[in-house]
């Protein structure tokens, strides 16, 4: 890989003095012959006071210049990243997704990137070819077979580097906590080149990423704008793309057209819990801050004014007017800074708006900006003009303010004419599954041609990059090559290049070729208006009904009895009665119809199983950050003596079951029929219970399906008590007597003992001690990992003990220490955790870590589906969910057979809506129509 030092030096290098003197006193001379007041200045005053004079002169222009594209951009014969010994690559037969003509222009055909650039588009001229047969270039040459190429998916919204992975103390430079007010601090001076998200990012298509400071202060400092490949250098510097002159000093060619400068806001609940603050605090702290780089642009101002009169004797002894503290608020002033400022709520969009009118200053993006949707019209109003907005995709409830986010947020806000940017907010959403969020918006309603710009033209207009776009000619060659339709699920890269230069190796292509046709938007019309009515929190209760009729069935699936599987009962179904909750009949269902039943044509879908969901503190936990939402974490005895009121009982988490909460509700018409949850704790968690989603209450009947499911711990590197203590008072909870009734089920093997663990080497400690349990007892110990995000070292270790493996974080990510080494599946590796595990003979699940994920358990194991190339087919994908998952948690009765109907597509499709569950449990069934 070359270096991309020269991004940064040449242009910023401060000239020579002695040549800055002799070019304005020659510059002058020539002056002088033809401008009488010139020429009286110059005969008056030396060679050093006019170059003084001049360089004051050039800097009062240079605060009025506007940013814009390096001069002479659109002429480049190479890549101002350019490195020797780029290959330049024809890539051929592409169906080429452009991002010109407002995200509609595909073209098919072939590209041609050299020297850092794209040269030429759909039909590349053979003259260009030619010539580089002429300078002996060495071109390599990728037919596509007709897969979809894009721009690089550009992230507006990332703390990759500072907020390294894994997370250690040494590399934690996302936040500054000295002051809510901080805008002289800059996100490169902490700038980690080791982050292993480098990788991760790249081969999930993103090239090119503004890495913002945190959100803890108001003013939280500047950002800058990378490009991810690595470099020869080996800097931070080195990687930046178009970085301010001031960079390196304040002493600059100020002829030059002025870089975009970045800088990051925040408001809200960040700050207040921070510094203790309330929003009017915050409201202070924004207006005293502006205030004071208002004076000093007034004080500028006013010193150019009296320079460019010629009134010299007025700023006799007097410099031009400087803070190096202040002067980057000052250019936010001055229009040239791209301002990314994140907001939740309305009251504190509305703040900031009042704020830029008051102070005259534009705002870039909004970012989570979970209420925008609600007040497009304020946004409107903004100085300078609407911001554009930036957003999960389904990352809502876990903080009151992000409470009433809402995925059509989207569509409204497009609907509106507002340009709409999907974010990851790395490393809150793993930066690498980025197009996944514009692929989930567009499941939502959002245009798909605003989907993919949301992750590519529409980003990078907002920091001020929208220059180097694939939808203009002649720009930088980041482009990637998709496994299937880029809003697909699942849709992978095969190739990433940055500056032309590849970055997936050739041993990496591990992606089997998905659909390349755009999956059709299910109808989300009537959702869509509900929530802007309910202003975010529309009714969610189903509709319960008797009997239904399903149409235009295409599968039946259903559980095959027990535990043992999934099995197909009917391809092409045709027609599909329920009653009570049960399938009462199969295509033959003239007599049926005939009763009083309600008609629901599911236009080609399907009827699965319900999924079962586990791993989130679903039901016992609203809004994770609110306290007085939750049920609350459970004593850990080895932070000291367990309360003698709990007499030695374990938690039970049924006992602090919350129903009809939004992520339930959600998760139900997500098709989650069962959740099982345990309590919350960092050592001893306690008895996790079984519950249906869509019960209003607990005593509803049948609400509760399992009262108590399995015994859970957790041993962790990141616990106080170490993982030798930890491991040390669970073989005391196995070798000793008494305790809980639950507790003697595990050792006596009637019960599951379920650890939250996910460091090999902890699974190994386990395992030995299952070993030394089993030999002392006599008993078999039923033991099951959760997260287990190393379990691949070990798979055939864990199979041939019997331990079942629950996959907790589908999407691998090392965010601690102790997850470093992941299995990251395609394109990086050929396997992913999953596949390795199966294929080893591992009892396998899949679960989830956060609430509001748990409605998007369809696609997170559609995604392991789609990305396996054929080691996993859709029964087996379904056991994953609910039979395997059951087994794993020791569910010994048979479940109930509660299905869900998906109008549209199959259950792991994005096509499909979920419209009815079939709940033998509830002895019902919901309709979400």
């Amino acid at each position: 890989m070359g270096s991309s030092s020269l991004a940064v030096r040449p242009t910023s290098r401060r000239l020579p003095r002695s040549v800055l003197l002799l070019t304005t006193t020659l510059v002058l001379l020539i002056l002088s012959q033809s401008s009488p007041f010139i020429s009286s200045v110059f005969s008056h005053h030396s060679p050093q006071e006019l170059a003084h004079r001049s360089q004051i002169l050039t800097k009062c222009a240079y605060t009025r210049a506007k940013p814009g594209p390096p001069l002479h951009f659109h002429a480049r014969t190479q890549s101002d990243r350019y490195t020797e010994n780029m290959k330049p690559v024809l890539v051929r037969n592409a169906t080429i997704w452009t991002a010109a003509n407002g995200g509609h222009e595909v073209l098919t055909g072939d590209l041609l990137m050299h020297r850092g650039l794209i040269k030429a588009v759909g039909n590349v001229p053979l003259t260009l070819l030619d010539e580089l047969e002429l300078e002996s270039t060495n071109l390599e040459v990728v037919d596509a077979n007709g897969a979809w190429v894009t721009p690089g998916i550009v992230d507006l919204h990332s703390h990759i580097g500072v907020g390294s992975a894994p997370e250690l103390n040494g590399a934690a430079d996302t936040n500054s906590f000295k002051a809510p007010i901080l805008p002289w601090l800059r996100s490169v001076d902490g700038l980690n080149t080791h982050d292993a998200s480098y990788e991760l990012a790249i081969a999930g298509g993103v090239t090119t990423a503004q890495i913002l400071p945190g959100s803890a202060n108001n003013i939280g400092g500047q950002a800058f704008i990378m490009k991810l490949r690595p470099t020869t250098e080996r800097s931070p510097s080195s990687m930046l793309l178009e970085p301010p002159y001031t960079l390196n000093g304040s002493h600059f060619d100020h002829s030059l057209t002025p870089r975009w400068r970045h800088m990051k806001h925040a408001c809200g609940e960040n700050p207040s819990s921070v510094y203790g603050i309330t929003r009017l605090d915050s409201g202070w702290n924004f207006r005293a801050a502006y205030d004071t780089a208002r004076k000093l642009r007034d004080a500028q101002d006013d010193f150019c004014a009296k320079a460019e009169s010629g009134s010299w004797d007025d700023l006799s002894e007097k410099s031009f007017p400087e803070d190096l503290q202040w002067e980057s608020l000052v250019d936010v002033l001055r229009g040239r800074v791209k301002l990314s400022v994140h907001c939740y709520e309305a009251v504190d969009l509305d703040g900031i708006v009042r704020l830029t009118n008051e102070f005259e200053f534009p705002v870039a993006s909004f970012h989570h900006a979970g209420e925008t949707y609600l007040v497009p019209e304020l946004l409107k109003k903004t100085w300078g003009g609407t911001p554009a907005i930036a957003l999960f995709a389904s990352n809502f409830r876990k903080k009151r303010e992000a409470y009433r986010g809402s995925e059509f947020a989207p569509r409204v806000l497009s609907e509106h004419g507002i340009n709409v940017v999907m974010k990851s907010d790395h490393p809150v959403v793993n930066s690498r599954y980025l197009l996944h969020e514009a692929a989930q918006a567009h499941y939502y309603g959002l245009d798909p041609a605003l989907a993919l710009l949301s992750v590519t033209y529409t980003p990078a207009t907002a920091m001020g990059m929208g220059h180097r776009d694939l939808s203009v000619g002649g720009i930088d060659a980041d482009i990637v090559i998709w496994s299937s339709h880029p809003l697909s699920l699942a849709s992978t890269p095969t190739q990433v290049y940055i500056d032309g230069i590849p970055q997936l190796s050739p041993l990496d292509h591990y992606v089997a070729k998905g659909p390349s046709t755009l999956p059709h938007m299910p109808d989300f019309d009537a959702e869509k208006a509900a929530t802007v009515v309910h202003e975010g929190l529309p009714p969610l209760e189903p509709r319960s009904v008797k009997g239904v009729l399903f149409a235009n069935v295409s599968g039946l699936y259903t559980r095959s009895g027990g535990s043992s599987g999934v099995v197909q009962v009917s391809e092409n179904a045709g027609a599909v009665g329920v009653e009570n909750g049960r399938v009462v009949c199969i295509d033959q269902c003239s007599d049926f119809a005939e009763g009083s039943v309600e008609m629901v044509d599911l236009e080609g879908g399907t009827i699965a199983p319900g999924l079962t969901s586990f791993g989130a503190s679903l039901g016992i936990s609203e809004i994770r950050l609110e306290p007085s939402t939750n049920d609350g974490r459970v004593h850990n005895p080895l932070d000291g003596d367990l309360p003698s009121v709990l007499g030695g009982k374990v938690i039970r988490a049924q006992d602090g079951l919350m129903f009809g909460g939004r992520n339930l509700l959600l998760a139900y018409r997500g098709g989650i029929t069962t959740a099982i949850t345990a309590p919350s704790g960092t050592f001893l968690q306690g008895i996790s219970s079984g519950f249906s989603p869509g019960a209003a209450h607990a005593r509803v009947e049948n609400a509760s399906i399992l009262d108590e499911v399995a015994f859970h711990v957790a041993v962790s590197m990141n616990a106080k008590a170490g993982v030798s203590t930890q491991i040390a008072a669970l073989r005391n909870m196995l070798f000793g007597e008494g305790g809980d009734e639950v507790l003697r089920r595990v050792r006596k093997g009637e019960t599951t003992l379920v650890v939250d663990v996910e460091n090999a080497d902890i699974m190994a400690t386990l395992l030995r001690l299952k070993d030394e349990y089993e030999a002392h007892s006599g008993e078999k110990l039923r033991l099951t990992f959760s997260g287990a995000t190393e379990a691949h070292l070990l798979a055939h270790e864990i199979a041939r003990a019997g331990v079942s493996v629950i996959v907790t974080q589908s999407k691998p990510f090392p965010e601690t220490w102790e997850q470093q080494r992941i299995l990251a599946g395609p394109p990086i590796t050929h396997e992913s955790l999953v596949t390795a595990l199966l294929k080893a003979g591992v009892n396998v699940a899949i679960g989830i870590v956060d609430e509001y994920n748990a409605r998007n358990t369809r696609f997170e194991v559609g995604w392991f589906l789609r990305t396996s190339n054929g080691a996993i087919g859709r029964t087996t994908a379904l056991a994953l969910a609910t039979t395997n998952l059951e087994k794993a948690l020791g569910v010994q009765r048979e479940m109930p057979q509660d299905l869900v109907a998906f109008r549209g597509g199959d259950v792991f499709e994005f096509e499909a809506k979920v419209v009815g569950v079939i709940s033998e449990t509830l002895g019902r069934t919901d309709l979400f129509v």
